[in-house]
């Protein structure tokens, strides 16, 4: 997973209130940028959505290139997840990618059985050249599960005081290609700069992704979610070869 696809796009604590926690209808609006050094330049915009459809929720994250970034390197990326309203379970999970002249599908259907996930994957794509591929796979795993989009309000329910000494809550994230674990540490409160300058009170999260065996399998994401009842993520920052990649809450 690279760390651009998780950003466009946030368990099993000791304590959590995740099955009694509701969302009201909501749109959140982020501002990707790219930061070197000195250089510190606006690449993209993204909007994250929440819709309430009878005992689910639809998630909805669409991003794209600003025009001076798609002359390097154009991105139109939709991610659509549907979930349980109790408990964040994903029942379907989308990505249409359109990146650099390519075009990619995935769609993932879930079946839950207690703590055993399994998932089937049905994947498109098609290159520069207009060469068409499709495949299909299944995914397994067990405990907790979601997919790169769902995670990110189900994370909205912890209990982050319970986790401030740095204790780990650990899941699994279902891609198109593949499960990988992600250990989510909260490093403790920030205050965190907004766009508009004034100063939010944030828990600090730190995202690592691995494989079985313990083999890191992306690059170590940081996230800041605002203190309050609405735990908000207001910034993510990731590395890349050269700079970061930021998204902040507009």
């Amino acid at each position: 997973m690279t760390v651009l696809a998780f950003m466009l796009l946030a368990l099993l604590p000791g304590r959590t209130h995740g099955a009694e926690t509701t969302f009201a209808d909501e749109t959140l609006h982020y501002v990707i940028s790219y930061k070197w050094g000195l250089v510190h330049k606006e690449a993209g915009d993204a909007t994250l959505s929440l819709r309430k459809t009878g005992d689910r929720y639809r998630l909805t994250l669409t991003a794209r290139t600003r025009p001076w970034a798609d002359k390097f390197f154009a991105v139109r990326d939709t991610l659509v997840s549907t979930v349980s309203r109790v408990g964040f379970k994903p029942v379907q999970y989308s990505k249409i990618a359109h990146e650099g002249g390519r075009y990619s599908r995935d769609d993932l259907d879930f079946s839950i059985l207690s703590s055993n996930v399994k998932c089937g994957v049905k994947r498109v794509k098609i290159d520069k050249k207009g060469k068409r591929t499709e495949s299909s796979k299944s995914l397994s795993a067990t405990g907790r599960s979601f997919d790169m989009l769902s995670v990110f309000y189900y994370l909205r329910t912890l209990d982050f005081a319970s986790l401030s000494g740095g204790r780990p809550v650990t899941v699994n994230i279902f891609s198109g290609s593949k499960v990988e674990k992600l250990t989510i540490r909260c490093v403790g409160k920030d205050m965190v700069k907004q766009r508009d300058g004034a100063k939010q009170e944030a828990w600090h999260l730190k995202f690592r992704f691995t494989q079985e065996g313990g083999k890191k399998s992306s690059d170590d994401i940081d996230a800041w979610i605002t203190a309050d009842s609405r735990h908000i993520p207001l910034q993510l920052v990731g590395s890349l070869p050269v700079g970061q990649v930021r998204c902040t809450l507009k």
